[in-house]
C-alpha cells in the first residue's frame, strides 16, 4: 500500500472512531443514563457525576486522536520513520496510561461516595486493561519508530 493511501485510510478510520467517540459520549450515555434513572429514581443524584466523569474519561482520546492524525499526515508525506512520530507516540502512550489511572480512581472515588457499586468497578477493570495494553503498544512502537528514525537518518548521511 501506498503512504498516501495509507494516511488517508488512517485519517478515515480516525474520522470514524471520533464520530464513534462523539455519539457514545454525547448519545448514548446520557440516554442509557437517563434510562437507568428513570427505572431507579434513586440514582438520579448519581446521573451528572457519572457523566461528567465520563465524558472528561474522553478527553485523552480525542487529544490521542488528534495526534493520531498528525502521526497519519506524516506517514503520507514520506516520514512514517521520524523522530516526530515517535514522540507523537510517545504522547499517546502517556495519555492513555493516564486515562487508564484517571478511569481507575474516579471508579473508585464514585465508589467511596456510593454512587457506584462495586461490580462496576470490578468490570471496569477491562477497560483498564485495554487502555493499559494501548499505553504499553503505543510506547513500544514509540520505542521501534525511534529505533528506525535514527537508522534512517544514520543512512540518510553516508548516501
Amino acid at each position: 500500500m501506498e503512504q498516501k493511501s495509507l494516511a488517508r485510510w488512517l485519517k478515515l478510520v480516525f474520522i470514524g472512531v471520533g464520530l464513534c467517540g462523539c455519539v457514545l459520549a454525547f448519545v448514548i450515555l446520557p440516554v442509557c443514563g437517563q434510562s437507568i434513572v428513570q427505572a431507579y429514581p434513586e440514582f438520579a443524584g448519581c446521573f451528572w457525576p457519572w457523566l461528567v466523569f465520563l465524558w472528561l474519561c474522553c478527553l485523552p482520546v480525542a487529544a490521542a486522536l488528534v495526534l493520531g492524525w498528525r502521526i497519519a499526515s506524516n506517514i503520507g508525506a514520506d516520514r512514517s520513520f521520524s523522530l516526530e512520530n515517535a514522540r507523537l507516540l510517545k504522547w499517546i502512550a502517556w495519555l492513555a496510561a493516564g486515562d487508564a489511572g484517571f478511569f481507575s480512581l474516579g471508579n473508585l472515588v464514585l465508589l467511596v461516595l456510593n454512587m457506584s457499586h462495586p461490580s462496576v468497578v470490578l468490570a471496569s477493570a477491562l477497560v483498564v486493561f485495554a487502555a493499559v495494553a494501548a499505553a504499553v503498544a503505543a510506547a513500544a512502537l514509540s520505542h521501534l519508530v525511534h529505533k528506525a528514525a535514527l537508522l534512517q537518518e544514520q543512512s540518510d548521511l553516508t548516501i
